[in-house]
């Protein structure tokens, strides 16, 4: 990792968790919102409105030649899903949020999958094993681990429901930039960022990113929206984490 990763101060932190506190009530009510008949471009233009009166701005938005607050995967879909008009929700998709606010100077990061109408059981088992992953690999965001200690959690977690991690994209660092170092992978890969040393004042958003079926990613024509070759279900769930001295603290609940 030739970038300087970097380190939030208390203040910084503090500031980093009024934004995402406001960040995780903004995608309660994303949630909440996502049933049948509702399109992707509904929920985006709710979570704009939603972040504006917060406060805060899209961070999304600042993201060069992406036009839109949130990210709208849906089934198969993996992540940088365009929230088009088009798409709209049927009972059983499986709809995957992903949505950032900047205040004060910092970004916070979270996204959530659910599953739209009642019938809800369907997945229940592949999105519970997707959450116990999240929170398996934020348990290891501690001072003198290692990086590789939260993606061995991640993938561990995964494997063990015989479900794939996603290898061709990375959880990262979130601060200052949406997109800092370190890379935080949701599998072991024997990267150099693995072997890095976890320290106080890191601000890491963790991605548990994974498949029911082939990790295997294409792009769509939008050259945004990232799918499953195979077309299985992804599920994408997401926080950002301070490390502190007294252990991870989750900034966006």
């Amino acid at each position: 990792m030739s970038e300087k990763i970097d380190i939030k101060s208390v203040e910084e932190i503090e500031i980093m968790k009024e934004g995402g506190t406001k960040l995780a009530k903004i995608r309660r009510s994303l949630e909440k919102t996502v049933k049948p008949g509702v399109s992707a471009e509904d929920l985006d233009k709710l979570a704009e409105d939603l972040i504006n009166k917060s406060g805060c701005k899209p961070s999304f938005k600042m993201v060069p030649n992406y036009f839109w607050s949130t990210c709208v995967n849906v089934n198969d879909g993996v992540v940088h899903g365009v929230p088009k008009r088009d798409v709209v929700f049927k009972d059983g998709d499986l709809v995957s949020i992903d949505v950032g606010v900047y205040y004060r100077g910092f970004h916070t990061d979270t996204s959530i999958s659910i599953i739209a109408g009642d019938d809800r059981k369907k997945l229940s088992h592949f999105l519970d094993v997707g959450k116990s992953a999240l929170k398996e690999g934020m348990s290891k965001s501690i001072v003198g681990n290692r990086i590789g200690d939260i993606s061995w959690a991640i993938e561990s977690t995964l494997k063990e429901a015989k479900l794939n991690p996603i290898r061709a994209l990375v959880g990262h660092g979130v601060g200052r930039k949406l997109h800092e170092a370190p890379f935080i992978p949701c599998f072991v890969s024997g990267s150099n960022d693995e072997k890095l040393e976890i320290q106080e004042g890191w601000t890491l958003a963790i991605e548990v990113m994974y498949t029911l079926g082939d990790p295997d990613l294409v792009l769509d024509e939008d050259n945004w929206t990232i799918r499953t070759k195979d077309g299985r279900i992804s599920g994408l769930f997401e926080e950002t984490v301070a490390v502190t001295q007294n252990g991870p603290i989750i900034l966006t609940n």
